[in-house]
């Protein structure tokens, strides 16, 4: 009996030593979870599969848990021919097909999932470098609702080439409206301070796919310009724009939670660039509240 209070004892002494090693606070941060879609219905960028690469290497160094889904439809959809009639070939299929030859990465059914109320309480942000329809607007929908209930949403380059004629252009900020210019131009850092001026200064030189937006529902009333174009880096007679206000980079205030877009990001290598992953990753944190940064609409700080 002495034997066996004595080994419960030790169990118990052993069990308070045990609580009493790890200092108080030690606990590792929870990672964010991100959620990059590259689900592309619209043009396939040839960057897409350096877009995951770079991110699944910096992603958890920055605090960032990622998730790659290549493809977010109905995967049972077929594709119709010429008189809108279903042939016998699923839309996955010839996408799958498509993408793998276009960037060389293949897409699996582990690299595909639906964005819905239910999967985003699986993710702290969402990014979105996609062309076409990558959700349904009853997914738009849940998206929306869940980015103004707190969540974060972020958009690089072509994530403004994206389901146009619905509410998702407030959400992102913009819809593209051409790229004039695809050379080295200037940047001109807008706000020093925020996260996602990381990265650049004033004079930055980049070589990228340069994108200008329409006039709705891009807005300075609206947005917070983070970067935009040196205008005297390009020939503006290029540009649509009546006002030559060729932004970059913005983000926004949405109900209680942020919207974060970048324009850059076509080239390859500019994923690679070092100055642009961290212009991403500030925006990201931005975004998710782990970084500080100003929201106030820039046409409201001007007149501030």
């Amino acid at each position: 009996m002495r034997t066996v209070r004595f080994l419960l004892a030790a169990t118990v002494m052993m069990a308070l030593g045990a609580f009493a090693i790890a200092p108080a606070g030690d606990d590792k941060p929870t990672k964010k979870r991100l959620l990059l879609v590259t689900d592309s219905g619209g043009f396939i960028h040839d960057s897409v599969g350096v877009a995951e690469e770079v991110l699944k290497e910096i992603g958890p160094k920055n605090g960032f848990d990622v998730t790659c889904w290549r493809y977010t439809r109905d995967p049972e959809l077929k594709v119709k021919d010429k008189a809108g009639k279903e042939t016998n070939e699923l839309v996955f299929t010839k996408y799958a097909n498509d993408f793998r030859r276009v960037t060389g990465v293949s897409v699996e059914k582990e690299n595909c999932g639906r964005i819905n109320k239910d999967t985003l309480k699986n993710f702290d942000v969402v990014l979105f470098f996609t062309t076409g329809n990558p959700v349904t607007k009853e997914e738009l929908t849940d998206l929306e609702e869940w980015v103004k209930a707190g969540g974060a949403f972020a958009g690089t380059h072509c994530a403004t080439d994206t389901l146009y004629n619905t509410t998702y252009g407030g959400l992102v900020g913009g819809y593209f409206d051409g790229h004039p210019w695809h050379q080295k131009i200037k940047i001109k850092v807008e706000d020093p301070k925020h996260p996602a001026a990381n990265g650049f200064t004033t004079g930055s030189e980049i070589t990228d796919e340069i994108y200008q937006f329409k006039d709705s529902p891009y807005s300075r009333e609206k947005l917070h310009i983070i970067l935009s174009v040196d205008n005297s880096s390009i020939d503006v007679s290029k540009g649509k724009r009546k006002d030559m206000d060729y932004a970059i980079s913005w983000g926004q205030q949405y109900g209680k939670g942020k919207a974060f877009y970048t324009s850059l990001g076509h080239r390859k290598e500019v994923w690679k660039d070092e100055r642009f992953q961290k212009h991403l990753i500030g925006g990201l944190k931005w975004a998710t509240g782990e970084a500080k940064g100003d929201a106030t609409p820039s046409a409201k700080r001007a007149n501030d």
